[in-house]
């Protein structure tokens, strides 16, 4: 399917418009989306990408469609993963909660911008180079396996970047509201809120490593791997409020992505053997391999993220250290509340500790009592009521 620079235009412009609206209309006035607001907003991005697809299968042809939900499904799946690191940057730099949602639109636009340009570097390197399915097939098996370390996605939210911005730039601990720059002693420092986003930018561009060579593996068409890379990004920020909290009950989300990622990696170097040029690669002739059709590919991404998702939801295990995980969480944010100016969040923090806390006291011992850490846990769970009642007596 040839795309006119027409289509291209109408596509570009439809992304900006929607990202302004994004702006415009939820975020230029900081405050906290309610649940409702989250999921509706959701299943409309959802929903466009859904619609998108449909018409993909009736002007593009059943093989392209296959190739659009083959590869937008993993990028979304991908995406979640990418939450993961999202919740680690945003806790560790404190970020309040009523601005998340600013830093998160930051991270998806300049996710946008970074996949782009790996999409249409990726697309050059395929097209002049014969080895670049190698390249892309070794990519995602090395991938596949850095998933499966335990220490995935616990990494501390201090890169390069970010150790270079405040070794040489004026830096403050502090917020001033959503001002990227503020006052301090006369003179101009940065806030917390570029250097997050400095954080998210620097692990953007780790993510594109990642993504775009798992997609260019399902589909070779520019337009597509473009568009299903961009409705996987549109709503990340609305998702991530939706599952709060329920992200870490995905305990067995690394070893699917790891699974599918493996996959897709496999299939790009048997697609490199059929069609093999390197000298050293049995003597520059085709290496005769198996053919993985996008039906099938199709078919094992769903089926690995169903069984993923299934699994971790059912187990036990999971649901324990969900909970202690959350309730960790809740009190740490509790001990330490002068991050942010809204006067609800005091009261919700609470609520949402004590929520935890009884699904806690319904396990059986032998989960509860397994989680690392569990006697730091509970002494800072502990002071955190202690700080409450403290609080109440005033």
């Amino acid at each position: 399917m040839t795309v006119s620079p027409l289509i291209w235009g109408i596509t570009i412009v439809g992304i900006l418009a929607l990202l302004a609206f994004d702006y415009f209309f939820h975020i230029r006035k900081a405050h906290v989306p309610h649940l409702k607001e989250a999921a509706i907003w959701s299943s409309i991005y959802v929903g466009i990408a859904i619609i998108f697809g449909v018409l993909v299968f009736a002007f593009g042809g059943p093989d392209m469609g296959k190739e659009y939900f083959a590869g937008y499904i993993t990028e979304k799946a991908l995406s979640v993963d990418n939450l993961f690191v999202f919740l680690i940057i945003i806790a560790s730099f404190r970020v309040p909660r009523e601005d998340q949602q600013k830093v998160l639109l930051f991270g998806i636009m300049f996710s946008l911008i970074v996949r782009t340009g790996f999409i249409f570097l990726g697309a050059a390197l395929i097209n002049s180079f014969a080895w670049a399915f190698y390249a892309f097939g070794l990519i995602l098996l090395v991938t596949a396996g850095n998933l499966l370390k335990p220490d995935h996605g616990s990494g501390e939210a201090d890169n390069f970047m970010i150790r270079l911005a405040r070794k040489f730039f004026h830096t403050t601990d502090h917020y001033d509201g959503d001002k990227l720059l503020t006052m301090k002693n006369g003179k101009k420092v940065l806030t917390p809120m570029l250097l997050v986003m400095v954080a998210i930018g620097g692990t953007d561009i780790m993510f594109a490593l990642d993504s775009i060579p798992a997609i260019f593996g399902l589909t070779q068409n520019v337009y597509i791997v473009f568009r299903a890379t961009a409705f996987s990004l549109m709503g990340l920020r609305q998702l991530y409020f939706l599952i709060d909290g329920l992200l870490d009950r995905l305990i067995y989300l690394s070893y699917g992505l790891a699974a599918i990622l493996a996959f897709i990696g496999a299939k790009l170097i048997l697609h490199a053997l059929h069609g093999n040029n390197l000298p050293f690669v049995n003597g520059g002739e085709p290496v005769p391999s198996i053919e993985i059709s996008t039906e099938l590919s199709l078919t094992v991404i769903i089926c690995v993220l169903i069984v993923t998702v299934v699994t971790s939801l059912l187990s036990k295990a999971g649901k324990a250290q969900t909970a202690i995980n959350n309730a960790r969480r809740h009190a740490v944010n509790y001990l330490d509340l002068e991050y942010t100016a809204d006067p609800a969040e005091r009261e919700r923090i609470y609520n949402a500790l004590r929520k935890e806390e009884q699904q806690i006291e319904q396990m059986e011992p032998k989960y509860r009592n397994k989680a690392k850490d569990i006697e730091k846990i509970r002494a800072e769970v502990a002071e955190a009521h202690r700080r409450h009642k403290e609080y109440l007596s005033r």
